[in-house]
């Protein structure tokens, strides 16, 4: 199976089984996100504990793309402290903008473990806004519950 083959599938498997999904009580903020570009929605929770995320809620439709990223991004996030959430964020980010250079990928696959299958996304970027939407959306509502900066 190509690498490619491989991320496309771990995307369509969080896509038909997302993580975390379903908006939950209790929370400390909630944000929702719209991509008006091509109608992906997602409205997400945060529930913090001095400063860890201990849980990441959410609700959306949209693209496999951006459903499949809020899956992976739940797990990489829940149970991690908010300026490690948001630091792997900021790599997700950069994996977004590396415009499909797989050594980036490479680097950050320990990091992303999951997420680094969006590696491919970054090579359209008509669909690299659905992949973040979650990732915007996280560092917004951490930042209203967390209070500290948004990085």
């Amino acid at each position: 199976m190509k690498l490619q083959d491989m991320y496309q599938e771990i995307i369509l498997d969080h896509y038909r089984n997302p993580h975390g999904r379903g908006l939950r009580d209790p929370f400390d903020a909630e944000v929702h996100h719209v991509n008006p570009t091509c109608g992906d929605e997602v409205t997400l929770r945060v529930k913090v504990d001095g400063d860890t995320l201990t849980d990441v809620s959410y609700q959306g439709q949209g693209c496999s793309i951006s459903q499949a990223s809020v899956s992976a991004m739940y797990d990489l996030v829940v149970g991690k402290s908010v300026p490690e959430a948001l630091a792997t964020g900021e790599d997700f980010m950069r994996l977004m903008q590396a415009k499909g250079d797989t050594s980036v990928a490479d680097e950050l696959e320990d990091t992303l473990e999951d997420a680094v299958a969006f590696a491919g996304v970054s090579k359209y970027p008509a669909r690299i806004k659905c992949a973040l939407m979650s990732w915007m959306a996280l560092k917004d509502a951490s930042a209203r519950a967390w209070g500290g900066p948004a990085a």
